[in-house]
């Protein structure tokens, strides 16, 4: 059996904030310098009244109508996601009961890998015939841990991937398909870097307090992390598959900063012609980087082009996917 996307979709919040606003807000600190650091000129925010679930909502139901599917075909609903509404129940639940499915329905979260994790999930339980059509969503509002001000230069330090972020939503119709599909998945994970950065409040470390709600560590040393484990995991699907990047339609990579990606291309030798490149006009979308990427660019696919997905995730881990449009 074959596995692949048959319905992709994306949801954008209609507020927009320039980086020069964000700036202006947090505190005083050296005029341009979130930009300069960042190569991100605005994002998108998500409204007060929009949550991890409003996002992946219409992001679901575009992937719903591209797959021409109804929310009843679906017997699989995977929210895969580092933002969710709240801690319980899954933030799965109460997506399907906005959408209207009747579907085993569960959350999976790995930072940033989340949605990847969740289309090879997804995959996974087809092939185990434990579904037979799943829907994998994701709605990142990661706007939402944002440090609302900082009192100078070393606060913004520690807080400063958390002013990378911008809002989003993705969804994917995960199939059987007669060609092409998911034809390589890889992950590697180093779990001995957890530390470097992440949201510490919410959990039973730290269950209350608001300073916990807040995005903080290290982007220098996790920036180092991920050129050192990078190379190897790209080597191995070159070997696999036997395909060089310039044989994708499209390379599609988590994106934090402008000057991250340029440093990632770099490295790994990747072009910078196959990218879609996001964020400079919408941050970091956490886990719905891929997704929006996706979106994107699926119009201009033909069947038989290859998309290689290149997933970064704290804790760390990294991920790789090849899908082939059927």
């Amino acid at each position: 059996m074959r596995v692949g996307i048959t319905g992709v979709g994306a949801h954008l919040p209609e507020r927009e904030v320039t980086t020069t606003e964000l700036q202006d807000r947090i505190g005083k600190l050296p005029r341009g310098l979130l930009a300069r650091l960042t190569g991100i000129e605005r994002r998108r925010i998500a409204a007060d009244h929009e949550y991890a679930s409003t996002l992946g909502l219409h992001a679901a139901r575009n992937a719903l109508a591209s797959a021409g599917r109804r929310p009843e075909d679906v017997d699989l609903l995977l929210f895969a996601s580092a933002s969710r509404d709240m801690v319980e129940p899954a933030t799965a639940h109460i997506l399907q009961d906005a959408l209207g499915s009747r579907a085993h329905a569960l959350d999976v979260t790995n930072a940033c890998n989340s949605f990847v994790n969740g289309i090879d999930l997804a995959r996974s339980m087809i092939l185990a015939g434990r579904a037979r059509r799943a829907l994998v969503v994701t709605g990142e509002t990661p706007s939402r841990v944002m440090r609302p001000r900082v009192s100078g230069l070393a606060e913004a330090r520690r807080a400063f991937a958390g002013y990378t972020f911008g809002d989003a939503g993705a969804a994917v119709v995960v199939e059987p398909v007669e060609r092409g599909g998911i034809i390589d998945v890889d992950t590697a994970t180093h779990s001995e870097h957890w530390t470097v950065g992440g949201i510490p409040g919410g959990g039973s470390r730290h269950p209350r307090g608001e300073e916990h709600t807040y995005f903080t560590g290290d982007g220098h040393r996790l920036r180092g992390v991920f050129e050192t484990i990078g190379a190897g995991i790209l080597d191995r699907v070159r070997e696999r598959t036997g395909m060089e990047y310039t044989e994708y339609a499209r390379i599609l990579v988590h994106q934090v900063t402008m000057p991250y990606l340029e440093k990632f291309v770099e490295v790994t030798g990747v072009p910078k012609d196959r990218l879609d490149i996001t964020v400079t006009t919408l941050g970091n979308m956490a886990s719905a980087t891929l997704g929006v990427q996706l979106s994107r660019i699926h119009p201009e696919l033909a069947p038989g082009d290859r998309v290689l997905f290149i997933g970064l995730g704290g804790g760390v881990s990294m991920m790789t996917m090849v899908w082939e449009r059927s």
